[in-house]
């Protein structure tokens, strides 16, 4: 995290502790803000002054300070009110005139991936055959014979296309099984070692929702792809509990420097055990939604019904299934076929009545069921699905939500408005995914990609993630995105499918009040006094800068439930 060089000088204010010094160039008195809540019967044990506090409050959305008392808000309002509400001992951080947002919520996040792979094998950026072998090499070299090595997350585009194999990379890793995934989490590549372990060899079958691609000869290649994946995952031993609570550690701390105070999960059961450990321990700095296998619906009704859905630290509740897989490995169910493969429209992951028995199921269960599909075929079957089961089910609030929603037709996008369906989307997506879709999709389809002013217009609730360990969990990088959509090569620097842009307001809503909405979190997303102090402190106002400077700004100050988790130095 690159964080910004700030002046810290501790100084007295009505008895308070240090304050912290932005460098936005002054302070934000008179800067339009709201009249301050009424004053709490105790004093601020925090407060920030000298902001542009966007509240995400419809009724006060820009306010000049901050004050908390323990682990909520107390006053939002001018610098003066609020600056007579500091206590004792009292935390008060001087913005400086910069920006303060509500904390950052990542809406679809793989935690336990994510956390585990920031000690894994880098290989985004690996550009060549030669360069893969490398990084394996070198890396195997600081881990004990017979360990897996896993996480990896290439992306064959960058080098040209080629799908690698095991031959590329057997010579270099003979002491270790090697499973490491494409950046999009729907293809994998094993190496002769793991393909061993896992006792797949050229008489294995292929397995529906997935594909073992082979050779010429029917020797598998080492590469599988969405439901193929489980004969290799099966042979990975599982992590220790030590192992967990190292990683989330670490992954909190990642979270946590991007501004990121909640994170809705899709993880699993064992996650869940890990989650809980942590939680009991005291040291959680995340606030966790946590997502279920769709496929394990009455496991996890049985564990609400005995358990309850948790609080405000992790809850419990929802579910998370599969439509089809990804774009760039070619798994996406589409309505037509691929630009590059007239033959092939991707696939269902799940079978459409499956995913219509689970989902009602569930549904009548009382859980929340999030599917993902990123394809337009994709979108529109589970979007029969949610309407299917509402009519059948009846009325209630229950949230369902599209994950992804890359490809959407046209006449699918009011659909989600009038069924209450939440399209769950990934905006740094759109400006990776941007480098070469339309090779695969055509520029006509290309227009209904990541439709987010298609959608908001059409009055759907949007939000926003990153798919972290797929990208990068950085919510302003997905602000710049929104907003800009210029490419990551440079390539488009007025926006791929420019039309589709959104403005700030929408962007930063994505990511905290309507993010809030889409996991049952009524007391974060929002800056007001009663709720939970989740905040952000940034070194740059947004609302000063033009769209393409939104990426430079960083986050300085993150504070969850009131306590600073994140400081940058």
């Amino acid at each position: 995290m690159r964080g910004l060089t700030r002046a810290i000088r501790s100084i007295s204010l009505l008895g308070a502790a240090a304050i912290l010094v932005g460098a936005c160039g002054g302070a934000s008195e008179g800067r339009g803000a709201s009249p301050p809540s009424p004053a709490p019967a105790k004093a601020a044990s925090l407060v920030v002054v000298n902001a542009h506090v966007w509240t995400g409050d419809a009724a006060n959305p820009w306010a000049e300070a901050v004050a908390v008392a323990g682990e909520r808000i107390v006053a939002v309002g001018a610098n003066a009110a609020v600056r007579g509400l500091v206590g004792p001992g009292a935390k008060v951080i001087d913005a400086h005139g910069c920006m303060v947002t509500p904390g950052f919520i990542d809406t679809h996040l793989h935690l336990g991936g994510g956390s585990f792979s920031l000690a894994s094998v880098q290989l985004r950026d690996v550009t060549s055959k030669a360069q893969l072998a490398e990084r394996l090499a070198a890396y195997v070299k600081l881990v004990p014979k017979g360990t897996w090595v896993r996480g990896g997350e290439w992306d064959h585009t960058l080098w040209g296309g080629d799908l690698p194999t095991k031959a590329w990379i057997d010579a270099v890793t003979p002491d270790h099984p090697v499973w490491i995934d494409r950046l999009d989490g729907h293809m994998a590549l094993a190496n002769s070692a793991a393909l061993a372990a896992a006792k797949v060899d050229r008489s294995t079958k292929d397995v529906e929702g997935g594909a073992v691609v082979r050779d010429a000869s029917g020797e598998p290649t080492g590469i599988f792809k969405d439901n193929a994946m489980a004969l290799v995952k099966a042979a990975i031993p599982s992590h220790t509990s030590s192992e967990w609570s190292a990683a989330l550690d670490a992954g909190m701390t990642y979270l946590n420097a991007q501004g990121v105070t909640s994170a809705h999960a899709m993880g699993t059961f064992e996650e869940l055990d890990a989650l809980r450990r942590l939680r009991e321990s005291g040291t959680r700095r995340v606030r966790v939604v946590l997502q279920l296998p769709l496929v394990d619906w009455a496991k996890l009704r049985d564990e609400v019904r005995a358990k309850g859905r948790g609080d405000d630290w992790l809850r419990i509740g929802g579910l998370k299934g599969f439509v089809d897989g990804s774009l760039g490995s070619h798994t996406a169910a589409m309505l037509e076929p691929f630009s590059d493969g007239p033959s092939d429209k991707g696939l269902f992951v799940t079978p459409p009545e499956l995913l219509y028995e689970w989902t009602k199921a569930a549904d009548t269960a009382g859980l929340q069921v999030a599917v993902h599909a990123i394809g337009d075929r994709a979108v529109r079957t589970q979007l029969d699905v949610f309407e299917r089961v509402a009519k059948e089910n009846g009325p209630r609030d229950r949230r369902f939500r599209v994950e992804h929603v890359q490809h959407v037709a046209p006449v699918d996008i009011p659909r989600f408005a009038a069924l209450g369906v939440i399209a769950s989307m990934q905006p740094y997506h759109a400006i990776d995914d941007g480098r070469w879709a339309e090779k695969v999709i055509g520029p006509d389809r290309a227009k209904g990609s990541y439709a987010w002013r298609s959608l908001l217009d059409a009055h759907a609730t949007v939000v926003f993630g990153s798919d972290w360990p797929v990208a990068p969990a950085t919510p302003l990088e997905g602000i710049y995105a929104a907003l800009t959509r210029a490419t990551l090569d440079g390539k488009r620097p007025g926006g791929w499918v420019p039309e589709q842009k959104i403005t700030l307001e929408e962007a930063l809503r994505a990511y905290t009040a309507s993010a809030a909405f889409a996991g049952f979190q009524g007391e974060v997303g929002v800056l007001r006094a009663g709720m939970l102090a989740d905040l952000v402190v940034l070194d740059k106002d947004l609302a000063a800068l033009a769209p393409a400077a939104i990426r430079s700004a960083h986050v300085t100050t993150t504070i969850v439930g009131g306590r600073v988790v994140h400081e940058a130095r």
